[in-house]
């Protein structure tokens, strides 16, 4: 079993040293996460500072930030543990706040940045290469997978509607007030120059806007229409032309024999009448 598993410590891509773990006691092979000292380009600005994050391949999706932090923590203090799909610049991401909305699933195998507080953590991490598999689950902080992790993913997605109205309440609340302080201060600044001299003009209308019915979208899809139909070519082609003209004979031809019927029957009901 000990040669086993150095066969697969050691099969690690070049630069990078390959930890085996574990999630569970009766686990019989053990997983492999690839690491690295994360290096970047001097002058990029990114939030994993170099010399001090650990660049760590291969996490499971059911391997929580969380149980990241627990795992090196024996290496030394950490910071941060963040968790992409794929390697990255390090921008900064914003903080979720809704337990409900703007949440992707988590489906694949990810790759993570752990930020120890001292340079010496992350030759630590790597050295536990030379340890046997390192165990992630433990009861005190089980980490699920299979069937329970499908179960639990499951229950979660059961919404609570007591607790998502309380969450759009909040969030309207918030946009509400975020709005009339908007107005208050666009209230404020109204008529008031800025450094240029310069002073905003906005046109306000006695009747605030209303939103259009379907009636109201149909009259004006109906003006665009119009609008179009009067900007169109007339006798652009060549065909174009030969048809107007064709209609044009046409319609003179049938005016003619109308009038030649009309003189016709003129004529039959004209009587002579000396007297």
């Amino acid at each position: 079993m000990a040669a086993a598993e150095e066969r697969v410590v050691g099969a690690a891509p070049a630069g990078y040293t390959a930890l085996a773990v574990k999630f569970g006691e009766r686990q019989r092979s053990p997983h492999c996460l690839l690491v690295k000292e994360h290096q970047v380009r001097e002058g990029a600005g990114t939030t994993h500072p170099p010399r001090r994050t650990l660049f760590v391949l291969n996490v499971p999706p059911y391997c929580s930030p969380d149980s990241l932090s627990r795992l090196f923590a024996r290496c030394g203090h950490v910071q941060s543990v963040d968790l992409c799909e794929k390697p990255g610049p390090g921008e900064k991401k914003e903080k979720l706040t809704s337990k409900f909305f703007n949440r992707k699933p988590v489906t694949g195998f990810q790759v993570a940045y752990i930020v120890f507080r001292k340079p010496a953590a992350v030759q630590a991490a790597k050295a536990l290469s030379r340890e046997g598999p390192l165990l992630i689950s433990t009861e005190s902080h089980p980490v699920k997978t299979g069937i329970s992790k499908w179960i639990a993913n499951y229950a979660a997605s059961v919404v609570d509607q007591e607790e998502l109205k309380a969450e759009v309440d909040t969030y309207m609340q918030d946009y509400d007030k975020k709005i009339a302080e908007e107005e208050a201060k666009a209230a404020q600044e109204e008529g008031v120059p800025d450094e240029e001299g310069w002073v905003k003009v906005t046109r306000k209308g006695r009747k605030p806007g209303l939103p259009r019915t379907e009636a109201a979208n149909l009259r004006v899809l109906a003006r665009e229409k119009q609008k179009r139909a009067r900007k169109e070519l007339l006798n652009f082609y060549a065909w174009q032309h030969r048809e107007t003209k064709r209609e044009h004979i046409a319609q003179l031809r049938k005016k003619f024999e109308e009038d030649k019927q009309r003189i016709a029957l003129m004529r039959a009901q004209r009587k002579f009448r000396p007297y």
